[in-house]
């Protein structure tokens, strides 16, 4: 299954119906990052495909996180031989690569989250120390090849090795990568990385031993706190979070 392009206004109305909500939910993840911290400048970058898709839909390079609407929304090839929109970010080749070597994701998020960044500038060990942390302990990858933009299909794979079957990778100087199944999944759990490692780097820094959850503990709260009703309800109240910062958002989902 491919998707057609859809880089304005007039060709996104025109697009499929879950087109156009998939496309509505890459921009409110969008301000849901923004709202979490994740802006710097317009870098970064949030996109998603319909399963198994052979084209993506990613915010363009020119917005932020914090002013991304739908129309500015554009697709790409999952092949990286084919040509790209104008406006798609240089980092294309980072989700490409992912999209090609993972079938089971259909959303990323790379983003320059100042704590997720910190976190993986050091060596620290991820602990439990809270919820957040329990979803990712164990489960993050660490790219250290180069910090540089990712420009190259050739990096953007090695990112997807270093990825392997995980949740999260952390960039070493360079932020984070998370993916889903879901735009629901990618940006809540985009947003739990950043906290787990906000609340460890705390921990850390206040010199005193600190503790994290035990094994069940963890396995417990991946089941409950992390469930996919759960995400969903996370995912809900954001979008109504960032409806009361951006009213105009509010009928971006409406049918």
């Amino acid at each position: 299954m491919t998707t057609a392009p859809t880089g304005s206004r007039d060709t996104a109305a025109a697009a499929p119906a879950p087109v156009r909500r998939l496309v509505a939910q890459l921009a409110l993840g969008a301000r849901m990052l923004s709202l979490d911290g994740h802006d710097d400048f317009n870098q970064g970058q949030i996109s998603a495909r319909m399963p198994g898709a052979g084209a993506f839909h990613i915010k363009n390079a020119l917005c932020g996180f914090d002013e991304a609407r739908p129309e500015d929304v554009v697709a790409a090839p999952v092949d990286d031989r084919e040509p790209a929109p104008r406006t798609a970010p240089p980092e294309l080749p980072l989700h490409q690569a992912i999209y090609q070597a993972r079938p089971d994701v259909n959303a990323i998020v790379h983003s320059h989250a100042p704590h997720t960044l910190v976190f993986g500038a050091t060596d620290l060990p991820l602990r439990p120390v809270s919820h957040d942390g329990a979803y990712f302990v164990g489960r993050t990858g660490l790219f250290t090849q180069t910090s540089n933009t990712v420009l190259d299909i050739a990096t953007g794979a090695a990112i997807a090795e270093a990825l392997g079957d995980r949740p999260g990778v952390l960039l070493r100087n360079h932020g984070g990568v998370v993916v889903g199944k879901s735009v629901r999944h990618a940006a809540v759990l985009a947003q739990v990385l950043e906290h787990a490692c906000r609340l460890q780097l705390l921990a850390q820094s206040s010199g005193a031993p600190y503790h994290w959850s035990d094994a069940r503990d963890v396995r417990l709260k991946r089941d409950f706190v992390y469930a996919d009703l759960s995400v969903r309800s996370y995912w809900d109240w954001a979008v109504r979070r960032v409806a009361r910062v951006w009213p105009e958002s509010a009928h971006w989902l409406a049918p």
